[in-house]
């Protein structure tokens, strides 16, 4: 069913800002998206109705609390189809996920000699966690080299695999370029020579149907506030073999069975992962976010993302000394650019005076953007509630930056 976007953009009040007295035009979804009532109102009743401490009380406001946690759980195993609730591990974002399986991972895992593999493409939380892991164990990170359209080489991934390569670590899509990643290819080729894969799902979440037993990955990662959650909590796959088998991430309270001063005794999955006050309210406004997508329907989103996306493609092309990159033929809605003679930045600064939200920069991909050889990109990433006449808008403004510049 087609989103009807006037009746859907009232779930978020957000976008009713004036900016510089113009209405609000929020392009920076791949940096984080605006969150609906539902959200709102979710984590407003659990300060208001439910708060309190979880798993460790008898009262009724703690089993309140627990019940609706663990229900939170039991909604994000369903959203990404793990095979266990306690495959589902919460932590404050993609970013904390991936350095909890880098570093527990490398412990047990990894040693002198040895090989992680990334890719070219990857945000800086999937390159920065390896390189420490790396540098620890006296391990060697190896990047699997991207091409022009921003796709990755697969035939230089498949010659990189071998008996040295302990695991690889690649994101689902490019936060930069808006690429989907051929994962559960990746993963089929790294499981034939008994390599696990984490992929790093924070872009994916928003736009496309997760299934990690059909991807068969052993490690998934994702954050809440790009899909329409609360910032500071995220989610943590992994394949109960694999979770039993790594060390504890973190120690205190909640991760442990038992603890005397000469032995503590680590607790069962998931709490061995989740040491401390958890974050309770955060995590049942991500189980809001997740059944308003549902509700809403991914291929409804999916949809029309892509026609925005194509839209802006079709309308961008015809302004002069412009330059896409990312130009798969698999994207999600990102669309990333920059005009040959501009700096982003100046381009990103005249649009926000006319109330137009885009996001600029090198995006966490340093590497990247060296690739191609520029400073940063201007890059208008999209949602279920942008609009063509947004990007009309946005249009109009930068053909206001090409004659501001000449």
């Amino acid at each position: 069913m087609p989103i009807k976007t006037d009746a859907f953009r009232k779930n978020f009040p957000i976008l009713q800002t004036v900016v510089n007295n113009r209405p609000l035009a929020y392009f920076d979804n791949a940096a984080t998206t605006q969150k609906p009532l539902m959200v709102l109102e979710r984590l407003r009743y659990y300060y208001e109705n439910e708060n309190s401490n979880i798993h460790r009380g008898a009262h009724y406001l703690s089993n309140v609390a627990t019940e609706a946690y663990e229900a939170a759980r039991q909604n994000l195993q369903q959203f990404i189809h793990a095979r266990q609730t306690h495959e589902i591990i919460f932590t404050r974002g993609t970013t904390e996920a991936i350095n909890l399986v880098a570093s527990s991972f490398s412990k047990k895992f990894v040693k002198e000699g040895d090989e992680i593999l990334i890719s070219a493409m990857e945000h800086h939380s999937n390159i920065v966690p390896w390189q420490i892991a790396c540098q620890e164990r006296g391990a060697r990170l190896k990047v699997i080299p991207v091409n022009e359209k921003g796709e990755l080489d697969m035939e230089a991934y498949g010659n990189m695999l071998h008996e040295k390569t302990r695991l690889v670590a690649v994101t689902h899509v490019s936060n930069a370029l808006g690429t989907i990643n051929p994962v559960k290819e990746m993963v089929t080729m790294a499981h034939k020579q008994n390599i696990p894969v984490l992929i790093d799902g924070a872009q994916a979440a928003p736009h496309v149907k997760i299934d990690v037993q059909d991807l068969d990955c052993d490690f998934y990662c994702f954050s809440g506030h790009k899909m329409y959650g609360p910032m500071g909590v995220g989610v943590l796959y992994g394949k109960e073999e694999w979770l039993n088998q790594l060390p504890p991430y973190q120690g205190g309270g909640e991760m442990i069975k038992e603890v005397t001063f000469e032995k503590t005794t680590y607790n069962e999955l998931p709490f061995k992962f989740e040491a401390g006050t958890p974050n309770v309210a955060d995590v049942l406004g991500l189980d809001a976010a997740v059944t308003f997508i549902l509700n809403t329907g991914l291929d409804n989103i999916a949809e029309h993302e892509r026609q925005l996306h194509d839209y802006t493609v079709e309308q961008l092309k015809q302004l002069e000394k412009i330059r896409f990159v990312g130009t798969a033929d698999n994207k999600t809605s990102v669309v990333s650019f920059l005009f040959e003679d501009i700096h982003p930045y100046d381009t990103g600064t005249i649009l926000d005076k006319l109330g137009i939200a885009v996001r600029t920069g090198h995006h966490c991909a340093q590497p990247l953007m060296d690739f191609f050889g520029i400073p940063g990109t201007v890059r208008a990433s999209f949602a279920a509630y942008n609009t063509k006449e947004e990007i009309d808008r946005l249009v109009e403004g930068l053909k206001k930056v090409r004659e501001m510049f000449g």
